[in-house]
C-alpha cells in the first residue's frame, strides 16, 4: 500500500478566517466535518457555515458531527454569520446545519433569517442553502425558498439499497427526492444540487440509478466523494475509487444532463461552489474533462 502524505499551507489568509470564526462564536462545517479541503477553501476566503449549533438530533452512520439533545437557537446567530462573511470578504456562502427535528419546523425558520441576513449586509453576495430534509415538510422548505438563496442543496448520500444502514432512520431515499423536486416544481429558476458519498458497497449500477433519479426531479449540480471513516465507530470503507473510476461516473453524469459534476476523492459538497454555480446558470459544462 502507498502512503499518501498531504501537505497544506497555512497562508495569512487562512489565519485570518480562523480568528474571524473563533472570534464570533460560530460553527463551520469545515471543521465540525473534518473536511479535507479547509486549508484550500478558507485560504481562498470561502467558508460553509453550519447553523443552529453543532449538535444533530439524528444519527447517521457516516457523519462526524455529533448526535444528541440540541441546545437552544441563538437569536444572535444570523447576525454573526452575516458579519463574519463581510469580514471574509467572500462573495459566495454556504448555509448548512445540523438536523433539528426537536423543533417544530426543523429549524427552517431559523435557516431563512441566516440567508435574509447575510443577503441584507452583504449586498451582492450568492448564498447556497444547505438544507436537512425537514422531515419532508414543504411548508419548511418553503421558508426557505422565501429568503432567497441562490442555490438550494440536498443530499441524498447514498444509493436507495443503503439508505437504511447509512442514514438516520428518520432519512429516507425518496423523501430526499420529494425535496429537491419540491425545490424545483415550486422555484424552477433555483439552482439546486446533490451529492453521493462513495465507498458503503454500492455498486456502479446503483450509482447511475441514484443519478438518474436526481436527474428525474431536476438536480443541476451533482458531486461525487469517497466516504472517508471518520471513527472506529462509523460504519467502514468497503472500496476506495481511483481517480480514474470517478472521471468514468462524472462522464455518465453528464450524458444524464448535470450542469455541472464535481467528481473526486476529496470533493464535498461545498467545494468548488462558486465554479458549480456559474456552470450552472450559463448552462455550460464547466468541469467535463475533454
Amino acid at each position: 500500500m502507498h502512503k499518501v502524505t498531504l501537505r497544506v499551507r497555512l497562508t495569512p489568509q487562512f489565519e485570518r478566517v480562523t480568528r474571524i470564526v473563533t472570534s464570533l462564536g460560530i460553527h463551520t462545517v469545515c471543521e465540525q466535518a473534518l473536511c479535507p479541503n479547509i486549508h484550500e477553501c478558507w485560504g481562498s476566503g470561502t467558508a460553509t457555515f453550519m447553523v443552529m449549533g453543532d449538535t444533530c438530533t439524528r444519527g447517521c452512520r457516516f457523519c462526524y458531527v455529533k448526535s444528541g439533545k440540541p441546545g437552544p437557537l441563538d437569536p444572535t446567530e444570523p447576525l454573526k454569520v452575516a458579519i463574519a462573511a463581510k469580514r471574509m470578504g467572500l462573495r459566495y456562502v454556504t448555509i448548512t446545519s445540523v438536523d433539528r427535528d426537536d423543533l417544530p419546523d426543523g429549524g427552517a425558520g431559523h435557516i431563512a433569517r441566516v440567508v435574509r441576513e447575510v443577503k441584507r449586509l452583504n449586498p451582492g453576495i450568492l448564498v447556497e442553502a444547505l438544507i436537512p430534509d425537514f422531515q419532508g415538510d414543504e411548508r419548511a422548505v418553503m421558508k426557505v425558498l422565501e429568503a432567497g438563496p441562490d442555490v438550494v442543496a440536498h443530499n441524498v448520500e447514498t444509493v436507495r439499497r443503503l439508505t437504511p444502514l447509512v442514514r438516520d432512520r428518520r432519512a429516507g431515499y425518496d423523501q430526499s427526492l420529494r425535496v429537491l423536486g419540491f425545490v424545483k416544481k415550486v422555484s424552477p429558476s433555483t439552482v439546486t444540487k446533490s451529492s453521493i458519498l462513495l465507498g458503503f458497497g454500492e455498486k456502479v449500477d446503483e450509482v447511475v440509478e441514484t443519478m438518474r433519479d436526481l436527474r428525474r426531479v431536476g438536480v443541476d449540480i451533482l458531486v461525487l466523494s469517497q466516504y472517508l471513516r471518520p471513527s472506529p465507530k462509523h460504519l467502514p470503507v468497503k472500496k476506495m475509487y481511483t481517480v480514474e473510476e470517478f472521471r468514468e461516473l462524472e462522464e455518465i453524469a453528464y450524458d444524464l444532463g448535470f450542469s455541472y459534476v464535481l467528481a473526486h476523492p476529496l470533493a464535498r459538497t461545498s467545494y468548488k461552489a462558486w465554479e458549480a454555480f456559474l456552470a450552472a446558470t450559463r448552462g455550460g459544462l464547466g468541469g467535463r474533462t475533454a
